[in-house]
């Protein structure tokens, strides 16, 4: 009868420049794709040079390398009596594009370029391509030479087009364009087009999942249709992770999902449908030829079919329910699969880190520990590239990952690094979660070393700086409490490169950080202290949903000692202690606690609040517990020490990108970092606010 289509949809995880790993993960998700029945493969954007590229784009080099990828997957006999949709970079008079490339048995069928760019957040797909911007219409593409040698083709048409096979049309749409009020699915929809595909780089963020496989179901709810996503996933070198979701929709019921977290480099989603239900149910709601469309989308024919005239008995894929991960477990998984990939592919033996005893570095050793988890089970589920992967960390060709405890030991080294100042319960903290966790523990005093440098100060000064609680100034009880934070990140680095040197072991250690995306917002960390490490899992996590965390990995993973950690007051162990007991507080430090750091975060970065207009929300928000005048202060002081610190944020180490508030100056989040810190002008808005609303508050 031929009327049931067999798809597929798949996420890689791709590396940019990587060019002859990437073309093996094409080849081999194209391989399952085809050994499992399907017709048409979708792949990731840019899958070819992978999406990070950056500034290589303006590189001819990485268009040349993309045209030879392209021609190896041309002459592969893996992809011959399948349509083939790869995305790779594209130059066409002149101008650089983002486009998917269609081809089947040696022929490439039509070049798509994106029309609506992601030029925002993290993206910056305008500073390297130009949006296709003629609407439906096509040109001719002269091919390389190189592509022509293979194909017998001059040129192919390159523009907005769908393409025809016998029995459906397929048209094209790429990653934010699903997201864009004019999606081009809505358009191709009343023109006819019953499949549509979508070739994302989406990253991670927190509770994000949910907006992406809404918009997919949306996408069909409306005037029906089949739509397959594909996605990148894993580190390609970046901040960002990104982060599978690969899914097939029908008539706005998902019916075929991929994982959103895991190792596997390549994976295939397959799903067989019925093109007769996107007809049915077009019939009843959709009418295209009453609706005043443009021209219609230019068809590109192909003698090719999807469906087979005997699927008569082929089971069709049934709805299914998307089960969507709590934040804590992506804060488990997602920056787990982060480290993972960039310990991997840094040629790294393992981390270190400054376990302090407290929250965030807590939450950095139970992500490593939650890594090891998934690594020992990608074995056991029989997944070679993590093996061999896992024997290149350790050094051992023979290895093999007894449990994550065990492998923890061998690849996590951690440190509790004391002064004067630290008391003996942080201290006890720490020791007791290495243990639990298996990681390589070591107890390390500082104060010799904060000694020596105060006493090269005092040879040069004749002057030796005393705490606040011995009677020094401010200025002096800060630059105590900076130099004992800058030791610990000196040491750091030398035990890093050093310690399995120490033990007989190849290899150096990545350093890892532990500061959260709070913190960053008012710079309540030392610039160049041991937050300053090679990368940094939880830097856009925050507070509260680390401590939620930890709460987690207390169930998932039996890790107990985490409750006493949680049930301690967050704090530096900078100053003395009084009677032994920690005197220093985070919060009381901040001025503010770290709900309320969230809070202002948020209204910061993602409602675009300045001063002012943070005030004017916050005066409702918070009326129940704050004045208006504290709610003013609040906000002053807030953007007080934003201003005053925002210059660490120039040198913050690369994190893992969580949050839509992250603080991130690298790309996410530009902004001056010499400020005039008064603010007088928009402060004194706020004071006359404060003022008139005292006057036009009634008498008791």
């Amino acid at each position: 009868m031929g009327r049931k289509v067999t798809v597929a949809t798949c996420s890689l995880n791709q590396w940019a420049l990587d060019f002859e790993g990437n073309l093996e993960r094409i080849l081999k998700s194209i391989e399952i794709a085809k050994n499992r029945g399907a017709k048409y493969r979708l792949g990731p954007e840019l899958e070819i040079c992978g999406y990070g590229c950056a500034d290589h784009f303006y590189e001819s080099d990485t268009l040349l390398h993309s045209f030879q990828v392209l021609r190896k997957l041309l002459e592969s006999p893996i992809t011959q009596d399948i349509i083939c949709d790869v995305g790779m970079p594209v130059m066409h008079h002149n101008v650089r594009y983002n486009c998917r490339v269609l081809f089947l048995n040696r022929k490439i069928l039509l070049i798509r370029p994106k029309i609506l760019m992601a030029n925002y957040g993290n993206y910056r797909e305008m500073r390297w391509f130009s949006p296709w911007n003629q609407l439906r219409k096509v040109e001719e593409y002269f091919l390389p030479r190189m592509i022509q040698e293979v194909t017998g083709q001059d040129t192919v048409p390159f523009g907005e087009c769908v393409l025809s096979t016998k029995d459906t049309c397929i048209g094209t749409e790429i990653c934010a364009e699903l997201w864009n009020p004019r999606s081009p699915h809505i358009g191709m929809g009343l023109d006819g087009v019953e499949i549509f595909t979508n070739s994302s780089a989406s990253h991670h963020e927190l509770r994000k999942a949910d907006q992406r496989v809404t918009l997919v179901k949306s996408a069909t709810t409306k005037s029906g249709g089949i739509y397959l996503y594909a996605n990148q996933k894993g580190c390609d070198g970046d901040r960002v992770y990104y982060d599978g979701c690969a899914m097939v929709a029908i008539n706005g019921d998902i019916v075929a999902q991929g994982a959103q977290f895991s190792l596997d480099d390549v994976e295939v989603i397959i799903a067989t449908v019925d093109l007769e239900d996107v007809r049915s149910y077009r019939g009843e709601i959709c009418q295209p030829h009453l609706e005043s469309e443009p021209k219609p989308y230019h068809r590109v024919k192909v003698d090719f079919s999807l469906s087979t005239d005997n699927d008569l008995y082929l089971p069709t894929h049934q709805p299914l329910t998307w089960p969507f991960h709590t934040p804590e477990e992506e804060i488990s998984l997602g920056p787990a699969c982060w480290l993972w990939d960039y310990l991997r592919r840094s040629g790294q033996a393992g981390f270190l880190l400054p376990l302090s005893g407290g929250v965030d570095s807590s939450s950095t050793a139970c992500i490593v520990h939650s890594m090891c988890v998934l690594v020992c089970q990608a074995v056991e589920d029989g997944n070679i590239q993590v093996l061999e992967d896992v024997r290149r960390v350790v050094g051992e060709d023979s290895y093999c990952p007894q449990n994550a405890k065990e492998l923890c030991g061998r690849i996590l080294t951690t440190c509790y690094m004391a002064s004067k100042n630290s008391s003996e319960d942080t201290s006890n903290r720490a020791k007791d979660l290495a243990n639990q966790i298996g990681s390589t523990h070591m107890n390390i005093n500082i104060d010799m070393a904060v000694k020596g440098i105060l006493g090269i100060f005092s040879a040069v000064t004749g002057r030796w700086p005393q705490f606040r609680a011995n009677g020094g100034s401010h200025r002096e009880n800060l630059a105590l409490q900076n130099i004992q934070a800058r030791v610990r990140m000196v040491l750091a680095y030398l035990f890093a490169q050093l310690s399995l040197w120490a033990r007989g072991m190849p290899g150096g250690l990545l350093v890892l950080g532990s500061a959260n995306v709070d913190e960053s917002l008012t710079g309540y960390f030392t610039k160049y202290d041991c937050s300053s490490a090679d990368i940094n899992p939880i830097g856009g996590i925050s507070k509260t949903d680390l401590k939620s965390f930890l709460l987690y990995c207390v169930e998932q993973f039996q890790l107990t000692a985490l409750r006493g950690i949680l049930a301690a007051p967050p704090t530096a162990e900078l100053e003395p202690l009084t009677d032994g007991q920690v005197s220093q507080t985070d919060e009381a430090d901040m001025g503010m606690t770290y709900s309320e750091l969230s809070v202002m975060g948020r209204l910061r970065k993602i409602s675009k609040c300045g001063p002012f207009s943070m005030f004017c929300k916050l005066i409702h928000m918070w009326k129940d517990s704050l004045s208006t005048m504290e709610v003013a202060q609040k906000v002053k002081h807030f953007f007080r020490m934003y201003s005053i610190n925002r210059h660490k944020m120039t040198t913050v180490t690369p994190s893992y990108h969580a949050e839509s508030y992250s603080p991130d100056d690298n790309r996410f989040d530009l902004r001056p970092f010499l400020y005039n810190t008064r603010w007088p002008w928009q402060f004194k808005c706020i004071d006359n606010q404060v003022s008139q609303m005292a006057e036009n508050t009634p008498k008791q």
